[in-house]
């Protein structure tokens, strides 16, 4: 572990260049090193639960899920993880807090990472149990670490959550690993409170090589959670800090994957499928254009191909934007101009502006 907050390996992080780490493999899935950047979320339906635990998996899995997390917290938890294990077609992480037995019979069942914190499960005899039987499976372990759970010591002396008290608490957990010589660490250092998540993953950046898990914890509902995540997982991902995501929503996992899989391809650091750009809407505004993008997102939302499709709704902005659009729109009073790679195809009707896309996008090679 390096501890130098001035090694030059870690200094390029502030102008965007990817920080170095070293590199764990997540059941097939490595993650950090010069991997490309996964997408992690975890299920909600009861563990016990086989099938809806399965589908859920397999749902995450079809939206670009890379590593899905289960929770293991009870006995029929702990009973159901190796069938799960079995049937994901994606690797699978062990939830644990506490109970090292859990801990053990998640590794019994193959499970590709177990999260937990060495130092909450016991006396050194049972860290010991569980880190040794990691290692003889080539097993990972995240440590996480979250605002709302830190160690009563460290809260006694730092007063409140600070970014040092997050870092202070991962590092006493990782100490743990490395007294019984076990590197194959991720951390995450989670926050509700984005400033703060931000600035302490910085600390670990700085100060470490370990891989990082970046998420704001207890986003809340779809709509402020994503721009809590985007603005805390985007900013950090910019700075060069980060080997993996989870979106933390109140929805649908299949929901933290589509945001997780839009922050990386916002920032090219995921291969985009379809993108659609519309412009904002103003009084200049002569088609439909709500009703257009509508009908467009859902019936391209399967769709794979890396196509930018611009669709516009006035003469201003429209055929400049249009024309730098593998498809575009440029919309007057009923009618539109399509291009194709800057190219102008033909005038359609308004009407006919979705069914055009579509058939572009159907003839459409990607290089």
């Amino acid at each position: 572990m390096q501890n130098n907050p001035q090694s030059k390996e870690h200094a390029s992080y502030k102008v965007g260049i990817r920080r170095s780490t070293r590199q764990v493999n997540v059941g097939g899935v490595l993650v950090g090193g010069n991997a490309p950047i996964s997408v992690q979320t975890m299920t909600k339906s009861k563990t016990s639960d086989v099938a809806a635990t399965v589908a859920q998996i397999k749902q995450s899995a079809i939206a670009g899920c890379d590593i899905i997390r289960v929770t293991v917290n009870d006995e029929p938890a702990a009973d159901a993880i190796a069938e799960i294990v079995k049937q994901s077609p994606i690797p699978v992480v062990a939830d644990i807090h506490f109970n090292h037995i859990f801990a053990l019979k998640s590794i019994d069942a193959n499970v590709a990472k177990v999260r937990l914190n060495p130092g909450n499960i016991g006396s050194k005899d049972r860290i010991h149990q569980v880190l040794t039987a990691a290692k003889a499976k080539g097993i990972p372990i995240r440590i996480g670490v979250n605002s709302g759970s830190l160690e009563e010591d460290i809260l006694e002396k730092h007063g409140y959550p600070t970014a040092e008290a997050l870092f202070e608490s991962a590092m006493r957990h990782v100490e743990i690993c490395d007294e019984f010589n076990f590197r194959d660490v991720i951390i995450s250092v989670k926050s509700t409170d984005v400033k703060l998540m931000i600035e302490a993953y910085r600390l670990i950046a700085q100060r470490t090589d370990i891989p990082l898990h970046l998420g704001v914890t207890e986003a809340g509902p779809t709509k402020i959670g994503t721009i809590k995540s985007a603005v805390g997982i985007g900013t950090l991902l910019a700075e060069g800090i980060g080997d993996t995501i989870r979106v933390s929503l109140t929805d649908d996992p299949v929901k933290e994957v589509e945001v997780g899989k839009e922050i990386l391809r916002s920032l090219s650091l995921a291969t985009r499928n379809v993108e659609l750009i519309a412009c904002p809407t103003c009084g200049r505004l002569e088609v439909d254009l709500f009703g257009i993008m509508k009908e467009l997102e859902e019936k391209l939302s399967g769709v794979k191909k890396p196509i930018k499709i611009a669709v516009l709704g006035c003469v201003v902005n429209g055929p400049g934007e249009a024309s730098e659009a593998d498809i575009g729109i440029a919309a007057g009073k009923g009618v539109a101009i399509l291009y194709r790679k800057g190219v102008v195809v033909r005038k359609i009707k308004e009407e006919e502006i979705v069914p055009a896309i579509l058939e572009e996008v159907e003839k459409f090679q990607v290089l």
